[in-house]
């Protein structure tokens, strides 16, 4: 079943991949669990995207006049939230936030209608290089060990476990 919450996503869990790894434990779970969410490209005003020192993925802290572009996901449960809660840590606070929704007009991209969506804020700045994070880096460099089929989530005590396989 549909939830009636929704995400900004900026980072890692950007790739659908990992959004189904963390929600439902299958990268590629069956098309009637992918059609519960949406995934629309959006933009979150006045925050900046960084990389987090000796990670693989980013943060997002609030700075007046900068943008992060990245994807607004719907459908979500509050087990989805649960999840993402989780897989954040200690590290990130969730905070409603406004995003805008882009949309093709044409070949143009243009912004769109405000709408609200959870973020995740990385609470220790002092981790975070000045450089922004790059998903294609990612995607080309990392995300095949953040979507493997040896990891999965134990729903006894919460927490990703390594399987033997």
């Amino acid at each position: 079943m549909s939830g009636d919450e929704a995400a900004f996503v900026y980072g890692t869990l950007m790739a659908a991949e990992v959004f189904f790894s963390v929600c439902y434990g299958d990268k590629h779970p069956p098309l009637a669990i992918q059609n519960l969410h949406t995934f629309t490209a959006a933009i979150l005003e006045d925050y900046c995207r960084h990389r987090v020192r000796f990670a693989d993925y980013p943060a997002a802290v609030p700075e007046k006049g900068h943008n992060i572009r990245g994807i607004r996901i719907t459908g979500l449960t509050d087990a989805n939230l649960e999840k993402l809660d989780y897989f954040e840590g200690s590290e990130y606070e969730r905070r409603k936030v406004k995003v805008r929704l882009l949309e093709k007009d044409g070949d143009t991209e243009v912004v769109g209608d405000e709408m609200s969506a959870s973020v995740y804020v990385f609470l220790k700045a002092e981790a975070l290089e000045k450089r922004e994070w790059d998903f294609d880096e990612f995607r080309r460099e990392k995300m095949n060990s953040w979507t493997r089929g040896d990891w999965s989530y134990d729903e006894n005590d919460k927490a990703a476990i390594h399987c033997a396989v």
